[in-house]
């Protein structure tokens, strides 16, 4: 059935701007977001699918690439761009009501608030750096790698020049764990020693090393592993 053919009560659009945006469902939004369907299923049926294909997850969805969502018939770049967009503007949407990106970061569970939204629900490691000033206020925060967590994906030179040129008094290097196991291995444990020296060589400090879960959280700092930290 297409879209045209529903009443205006069951038409995602029409439902939205009568009731509101809170009175759909997920899979409704969604619809919204892809605006079309094809030939062969309506744009509620796609949705419905690509909900079905994150497992009803939009932790799931938000990290799923636009490879895997062209997986989904009737999903093409334009679309897949449209959701990864719409995705990546309520991330910002909850650091920005929180107000995490402007407060002052004092402690392993300040860096999770501000780093969960970016890392919940991925499936693939990623490591980030945030660049602190001495009032340890987040100057920037940059991905520095996706896909693993070692001494050849992670470049301790790359981090200590972009440091320098952002003016950084410290460092946090945070990385998760898709495994739910936020205790480190011997990798980061080495990583976080190796950039430790290469920032002190210029006054920059490491202040921590916190390694993340969807629930919970590692802190080197506060277990003390590491020289320095």
């Amino acid at each position: 059935m297409k879209i045209k053919d529903l009443c205006l009560e069951d038409r995602p659009r029409e439902k939205m701007l009568r009731h509101g945006a809170s009175s759909l469902s997920n899979s409704e939004l969604i619809a919204i977001l892809l605006r079309t369907g094809t030939r062969e299923r309506n744009v509620l049926e796609i949705s419905s699918l690509l909900l079905a294909e994150a497992g009803g997850s939009l932790q799931s969805l938000a990290s799923m690439s636009a490879d895997r969502l062209r997986h989904t018939g009737g999903i093409g770049n334009g679309k897949a761009a449209t959701l990864a967009a719409a995705m990546e503007l309520g991330k910002r949407y909850v650091l920005e009501i929180k107000g995490n990106d402007r407060l002052p970061i004092n402690s392993p569970r300040a860096v999770f608030d501000l780093m969960i939204p970016e890392l919940l629900g991925l499936k693939e490691e990623q490591a980030w750096v945030l660049y602190l000033n001495r009032a340890n206020r987040l100057i920037d925060k940059e991905r520095i790698s996706n896909g693993g967590l070692d001494s050849t994906t992670v470049d301790s030179k790359v981090i200590v020049r972009h440091a320098l040129d952002k003016h950084a008094g410290s460092v946090i290097l945070v990385h998760n764990h898709p495994s739910g196991n936020p205790h480190p291995g011997s990798s980061d444990i080495q990583l976080t020693g190796q950039l430790r020296s290469a920032l002190s060589t210029f006054d920059i400090i490491l202040t921590d090393h916190v390694v993340i879960t969807d629930r919970q959280f590692y802190s080197f700092a506060d277990e003390r592993i590491g020289e320095g930290l």
